[in-house]
């Protein structure tokens, strides 16, 4: 699990005269939109606080995601929504990066990025070029990725949000779960994560 204390350091990379909230107020920006999979009406919606950089995080996505995505989200029984919490810089940048490709291709590339986290996370001097590199597998040449990673409206955005979730959801570490309204944070085996959803269902 991992404080939010790290995650400090990002937000100062966002220049001051951006005013906060100013991409998300705007509501022009399709990359802010929801990212989520399942059925809209689903009797259970789950939201994930999470970040790109978060071995904790990886662990979930790699070991108990692809149970949940086959028995829980694929059967109608949870719909999932993915909440970036970027705890530092290149968890920001990451994050970035996968909202800016096509919806379709968000949760696949969540998926890269967690199963190569060692590769390109902690790549010391080489972060952004890892990154990059993965980007382009996924389809955005590195002219595209560039912009994106340097667009600081965009930055705001995304940090506009986890702010909101530490508001509204007192999100303080990742990864942290939403099953309706009851929270949990911390890693979860399949059988505690679906032990959640069927109690949030008698809620």
């Amino acid at each position: 699990m991992h404080l939010t204390r790290r995650g400090l350091a990002a937000a100062a990379l966002i220049p001051a005269a951006l005013a906060p909230g100013a991409a998300l107020a705007q509501g022009l920006d399709p990359r802010l939109a929801q990212r989520a999979t399942g059925r809209e009406d689903a009797p259970v919606v789950v939201q994930e606080f999470f970040s790109l950089t978060c071995g904790h995080c990886a662990n979930f996505h790699n070991a108990v995601w692809p149970r949940v995505k086959s028995e829980l989200v694929e059967q109608g029984r949870i719909r999932m929504v993915w909440r970036d919490f970027p705890l530092d810089q290149v968890g920001l940048q990451a994050a970035m990066v996968a909202r800016s490709l096509p919806p379709e291709r968000y949760e696949p590339f969540l998926s890269t990025l967690f199963q190569t986290q060692e590769r390109w996370a902690f790549a010391q001097g080489r972060q952004i070029d890892e990154l990059a590199r993965l980007a382009a597998l996924a389809g955005m040449d590195r002219a595209a990725f560039d912009r994106v990673v340097a667009d600081q409206a965009f930055a705001r955005g995304v940090l506009d949000a986890r702010l909101a979730a530490e508001r509204e959801h007192q999100i303080r570490a990742t990864p942290s779960f939403l099953f309706g309204s009851r929270l949990h944070t911390g890693g979860l085996t399949f059988e505690q994560f679906q032990r959640n959803v069927q109690e949030s269902g008698r809620a």
